[in-house]
């Protein structure tokens, strides 16, 4: 039978660790680290092409679709559908967020605000559109090592895979870059976490 000593240490060691893990696990959601399965999509910030930051945050108790974009990609034309995504469920609550990333063949190869002036003007796009990052790989962003994690199936495999966030900030689904923005399984998606009309 072990001395009340050996116990005494064991539940100090217990409670230690247990006290260093609450401490770790918001850093840890700062940081993005995907090992924190409570993490939510609201822990991650993108910087803007014209300066300062584009905070998840922002956008609590709202859905948000994350879109890795290139404006010389052939499936440039989805900017269409999600600007339609946009105008049809923006004022419900829907955020699109256009994170342009250069992994793909560079099919993105402009920077800063060029992408985003080059998306409106050829496309028509008003939503968000974040400065150019990776979306895969060990260099990816934060959100995407995190959606990664969460998704390990269902990771970019070319431009235009979408991820819809719920309004609790979990992953809801990721869709392939073959799905158009105007399928009905992710227009049905959508509008399942906004109000009512």
């Amino acid at each position: 039978m072990p001395s009340s000593l050996t116990v005494d240490s064991g539940r100090r060691r217990t409670l230690m660790l247990l006290g260093a893990a609450l401490v770790a696990a918001p850093r840890a959601a700062r940081a993005g680290d995907a090992s924190t399965s409570d993490i939510r999509a609201g822990a991650f910030s993108f910087e803007k092409p014209e300066g300062g930051v584009l905070a998840l945050a922002e956008f609590a108790g709202k859905p948000i679709l994350v879109v890795n974009t290139a404006t010389a990609c052939g499936y440039a034309g989805q900017f269409v559908g999600l600007q339609g995504l946009w105008t049809r469920f923006g004022a419900r609550g829907l955020t699109v967020i256009a994170v342009p990333s250069p992994d793909f063949g560079n099919q993105e190869p402009l920077d800063g605000l060029a992408i985003a002036e080059a998306a409106r003007k050829n496309h028509g796009v008003t939503f968000p559109i974040v400065a150019k990052v990776h979306v895969r790989g060990p260099s990816a962003h934060p959100f995407y090592r995190w959606a990664a994690a969460e998704k390990p199936g269902a990771v970019p495999g070319w431009n235009f895979h979408k991820y819809l966030v719920g309004r609790d900030g979990r992953l809801l689904a990721a869709y392939p870059h073959t799905l158009d923005p105007t399928d009905p399984r992710l227009v049905t998606a959508i509008a399942a976490e906004l109000p009512a009309a």
